[in-house]
């Protein structure tokens, strides 16, 4: 009998927790953020369940700041494969105009943190579903595949469950949910090869082009729409630039790079010494502690 390679392991094993969750949870949802990792989670629902369609909405917290071509590949996709796409986009923050602008820290937690709490508590999602990955940040790392969170969908890093032999206990008290990681064993050289060889559609911003950006504080920030505020002095460039991260775009720093077909952007990644998440501005913000305070309080 021949083994599995390397990522056919991977595929297996996220298929199985995906399948798990759906057997044993009342009301599970997948969040989808546009990135490489919502893509790769996709693919694999989709896989999960074919010929059926997964038996699960798909959750799109929207802070109203993505690229726009973000959105667009969003809406096509969903169209494609026919799922059920649900977009929450947190009322308090747009009636307060809340931006990555003038409000900081503040902003990803009202447009992020607190929306998907909103939207988990709107629907009554008893298991969400992530993209997150060990290899991409220090709390991330130490975070179970299955990750238990209190009423207030705060997480508690001393109070995790085994996961020994790949038992999964999946039982929560009344209030309480679960954020799943089927890809948390994966790397990012794993997903952009398994990219590769499912043939798996991604945003284009993945690959390097040349875009208009301007230089701040060691980002290069693409300017996507006529909301973005330049600061005295700056002006936009054309770069030929890419994205190893997506997000909120005045929030999501560019690389230099000749990267365009993905044979390409693999051997960049496999040159690379730093985490894609060294690009996010989100997280130089807060300091080292950023992701596991925001994690602590509800974030994904």
């Amino acid at each position: 009998m021949n083994e599995l390679s390397h990522l056919d392991e991977l595929e297996a094993e996220a298929i199985y927790i995906i399948r798990e969750v759906v057997a044993e949870c009342e009301n599970p949802v997948m969040l989808y953020s546009i990135g490489k990792d919502s893509s790769v989670m996709l693919h694999l629902a989709m896989k999960a369940f074919y010929p059926e369609k997964p038996p699960f909405p798909f959750l799109h917290v929207n802070t109203g700041w993505k690229f726009k071509e973000m959105i667009n590949f969003r809406d096509r996709r969903a169209k494609e494969l026919g799922i059920e796409m649900i977009e929450y986009i947190n009322p308090e923050g747009v009636e307060k105009n809340i931006n990555p602008f003038d409000h900081g820290a503040s902003f990803t937690d009202i447009m992020k943190t607190q929306a998907l709490k909103q939207a988990l508590n709107k629907y009554g999602f008893t298991a969400a579903f992530g993209g997150g990955r060990r290899d991409e940040e220090k709390s991330r790392a130490k975070e179970r595949i299955f990750s238990f969170r209190n009423a207030t969908h705060a997480w508690d890093p001393k109070n995790q469950r085994p996961e020994m032999w790949k038992l999964y206990n999946t039982e929560i008290n009344k209030g309480e949910s679960i954020r799943v990681f089927p890809i948390s064993n994966w790397t990012e050289k794993d997903i952009w090869e398994y990219i590769q060889r499912e043939n798996i559609p991604i945003v284009s911003l993945y690959s390097a082009a040349e875009r208009p950006v301007v230089e701040r504080d060691g980002n290069l920030i693409m300017v996507d729409d006529e909301r973005m505020r330049l600061e005295e002095g700056e002006e936009p460039e054309i770069r030929m630039v890419r994205f190893r991260t997506l997000g909120d775009y005045p929030l999501s720093g560019a690389v230099e790079s000749n990267a365009v077909t993905l044979e390409e952007i693999i051997d960049e990644t496999l040159s690379s010494v730093e985490s894609e998440r060294t690009s996010r501005v989100i997280d130089k913000d807060s300091g080292a502690a950023s992701m596991e305070k925001r994690k602590r309080e509800g974030y994904f």
